[in-house]
């Protein structure tokens, strides 16, 4: 066999020559996977799975804890006095002093249901279903700002620039239609700390994405037909496009040019079947009413109920972030506001997903990137009063569906909420929990990159035996 000397430029000529002239090679067998149907069945389980998709109600800003699921009468006691030193320890805030007072509960709290959870009494509509989920109140995070806190509640690291939940599971289990996203992501509320970073492939393929939906008008930006472009036209451009793309992963087998052309043909497709999954006109009277969603108005009811149907279309992950629970003052009015937004939605999503038979395998998720302090912020200069800080060391967020365990209370806080007294749950335990129930050892799925085999859950992590059904 001939060999050329070996430089920089014969190396590039033999590596162009192999992908020109060999007839299956990389960039052809890139380009036959990604335009077939291969992604449809799940093809990277370890074992059988407990839940086929993924509900995320992600409530930016960090809910209070204690005016929402970990009742602390003691703090009524303790009110208007700073807590003692041995509690506090080390540990600094952002915007409070180590000797600022306790602040008590805001809201009387009840016991719901069979299991007997104790609940605020702004829960009314989680009460109805408080035996489907299972709350955890001994989570902790190594984060105590915003962005940081939902990078890595997110994407199991603190900085921008690691896939994400939903870009894992993409990755990991592949989409169960061509017609729709596997990972799509809604928004309620205002603006979200972490940016797009929540739903980014990282270093993943950009077809990993998650793809934001809008929650009126057109489902997605730039996709609809341009005025005066008719169908013809349109897919002849595309075709067009579509074989100078080929051409160019036939030289460069680029996974970016097989997403590009995959997402061409995706926003073609999404023409047709985005506008249908947006409208509501199907959805009987008594299920809009049971979510308190009107079809016109975008609101966090309206995207639980789209996020329903998004999962019947198959859909794998749905995101849904709602913003705005940053109490830093008037802790009381900010938990009233929220609750109102998304209670009945949250539980409504439960109740609806149960009655059609999709519950058991379809995981709901709602909580935010951590939680606030038993003390008081206030702060004159600021205009803030009977607010919360952030508190990184415990907070509570609750689960349904999808082979979790309903009806029960994992962990708990010592009697002032501030410490975990029992069975902590660290942010890369519930990333390993909830890929386990898809079917994914978290040790297991990794992603070479940059000379490493990278998972979500870094070096961490232990599954939440306790909750798994």
């Amino acid at each position: 066999m001939n060999s050329l000397p070996a430089t920089d430029a014969s190396a590039d000529l033999t590596r162009r020559h192999f992908f020109r002239e060999c007839g299956y090679g990389v960039g052809k067998l890139a380009l036959a996977g990604l335009l077939t149907n291969s992604f449809a069945r799940p093809a990277g389980v370890h074992f059988a799975p407990k839940a086929k998709r993924v509900i995320h109600l992600f409530q930016a800003g960090a809910p209070s804890q204690l005016e929402l699921f970990d009742h602390k009468p003691k703090l009524k006691a303790f009110e208007g006095k700073p807590l003692p030193p041995s509690v506090i320890g080390d540990q600094r805030y952002a915007f409070i002093q180590r000797d600022a007072a306790v602040l008590g509960p805001r809201f009387p709290f009840a016991r719901h249901g069979q299991c007997g959870a104790e609940l605020s009494d702004k829960l009314p509509h989680l009460a109805k279903v408080v035996d489907e989920i299972a709350i955890i109140r001994s989570m902790h995070t190594d984060q105590f700002n915003h962005a940081p806190g939902q990078i890595f509640f997110n994407t199991g690291f603190a900085q921008p620039g690691r896939p994400c939940l939903g870009s894992w599971l993409s990755y990991g289990l592949g989409a169960e239609t061509d017609n729709l996203p596997a990972f799509v992501v809604l928004s309620t509320g205002g603006g979200i700390s972490g940016g797009s970073a929540l739903w980014s492939p990282g270093f993943m393929p950009g077809k990993h994405a998650g793809v934001r939906f809008r929650n009126s008008g057109d489902p997605i930006l730039n996709v609809s037909r341009p005025a005066g472009v008719d169908a013809e036209l349109q897919r002849d451009s595309l075709d067009l496009i579509g074989a100078l793309n080929r051409r160019r992963l036939e030289v460069e087998p680029d996974p970016e040019i097989a997403t590009r052309i995959a997402s061409y043909e995706m926003a073609y497709r999404l023409q047709s079947s985005a506008p249908e999954l947006m409208d509501l006109k199907s959805e009987s009277p008594e299920t809009l009413k049971l979510y308190g969603a009107d079809p016109a108005k975008p609101s966090f009811a309206r995207a639980c109920l789209l996020a329903r149907r998004m999962i019947e279309r198959g859909v794998r992950c749905v995101n849904i972030y709602h913003s705005g629970w940053d109490a830093h003052s008037n802790v009381a009015g900010n938990i009233t506001n929220n609750t109102r937004a998304t209670d009945q939605g949250s539980a409504a999503l439960v109740q609806d997903l149960k009655q059609r038979g999709l519950l058991d395998d379809t995981l709901v998720i709602w909580g935010g990137e951590f939680g606030r302090t038993p003390m008081v912020e206030s702060n004159p200069t600021l205009n803030r009063s009977k607010g919360r800080d952030h508190h990184p060391q415990a907070f509570s967020l609750w689960l349904a569906g999808g082979g979790v365990k309903g009806g029960m209370t994992l962990g708990a806080t010592d009697e002032l909420g501030f410490h975990i007294t029992d069975r902590p749950v660290h942010i890369h335990d519930l990333q390993a929990t909830l890929l386990h129930l898809m079917g994914l050892d978290h040790e297991r799925l990794t992603f070479h990159h940059a000379g490493r085999d990278y998972r979500l859950t870094d070096v961490h992590g232990k599954v939440v035996k306790e909750i798994v059904a």
